[in-house]
């Protein structure tokens, strides 16, 4: 089971990239996260209601929120914004991929969770292979201010932050936890909340409305938020945060793959070294 968890967050998180290629030529970051979420929300809502599934106290609401807000408002805005701005994909990649680093030498301070030498030497493995997959597109040109590069940084540590309060959650709950599909709303329905208020300072509300700005938006919701957040969050029930932090080193080789299929982007044979490297760092990383 936990096999099928890990590989399906691979290939939906990945998803995200595609879904921001898609999606911010025809809007701004704000504009498509704030219908994204409204729309994520709103299913997830209208499911909940039917299944009439058990909502969880306001502590429990309001630590998913902050999750929420971190996880998808923060780190989306750093990671898509950034590209938005015109940090190329792959300095954005690269930048995201430090997140596994972050996480392992964190965890064990604020969680408990050994990080052996092993897991170490698999996750610097890992940022190798990244870099090798990412390294034609990472540089620093003009047509980005200085600023926008800061804007990976801060994205991916909110997805750090994030995975320690929600691993630290797993870790202390009881067998009456909320089910998923109810901590996603929550989470989805702050994340709509933060990008409504941040749309009308920043591309505006109001939808672009034409076909690929809508199909954008439920690449998203279906593959990004559904897939890549829920895979997410049900791999740290099931691992370690150095375990689950480091599939997302193969989330660029798999992102190469779905522009290759989709959009008929080269693969180089420095991005396929890179990819065999990835996957060699990820098993050295498994607990």
């Amino acid at each position: 089971r936990r096999h099928l968890t890990e590989a399906g967050f691979v290939v939906m998180w990945s998803s995200g990239f595609i879904g921001a290629s898609l999606g911010t030529p025809e809007a701004s970051t704000p504009t498509l996260m704030v219908w994204r979420f409204l729309l994520a929300a709103g299913l997830l809502l209208v499911g909940i209601l039917l299944l009439r599934r058990r909502w969880p106290g306001l502590r429990e609401i309001a630590v998913q929120g902050v999750v929420g807000l971190l996880a998808q408002g923060v780190y989306l805005t750093g990671v898509v914004g950034a590209v938005e701005f015109g940090v190329t994909a792959g300095t954005t990649a690269l930048i995201a991929a430090l997140q596994p680093l972050l996480a392992a030498a964190l965890a064990g301070p604020v969680l408990g969770e050994h990080v052996g030498r092993q897991q170490w030497a698999g996750l610097a493995v890992g940022l190798v292979g990244v870099a090798l997959v990412v390294g034609g597109d990472v540089r620093v040109g003009a047509e980005a201010p200085l600023w926008a590069y800061v804007m990976p940084f801060v994205g991916m540590a909110g997805l750090v932050a994030a995975t320690l309060v929600e691993r630290r959650e797993n870790l202390r709950r009881s067998a009456l936890e909320a089910p998923m599909d109810v901590v996603l709303g929550i989470q989805c329905a702050a994340s709509a909340l933060l990008f409504a208020g941040l749309a009308p300072f920043w591309g505006g509300l109001e939808p672009a409305g034409g076909l690929l700005f809508w199909g954008a938006v439920a690449w998203f919701v279906v593959f990004s938020t559904f897939g890549g957040y829920g895979f997410y969050w049900l791999n740290l029930k099931l691992s370690s945060v150095a375990r689950v932090s480091s599939l997302i080193y193969l989330t660029p080789p798999t992102t190469m793959v779905w522009a290759y299929l989709m959009f008929g982007e080269r693969v180089g044979l420095l991005a396929v070294v890179g990819l065999v490297i990835c996957f060699g760092g990820v098993l050295l990383a498994r607990d």
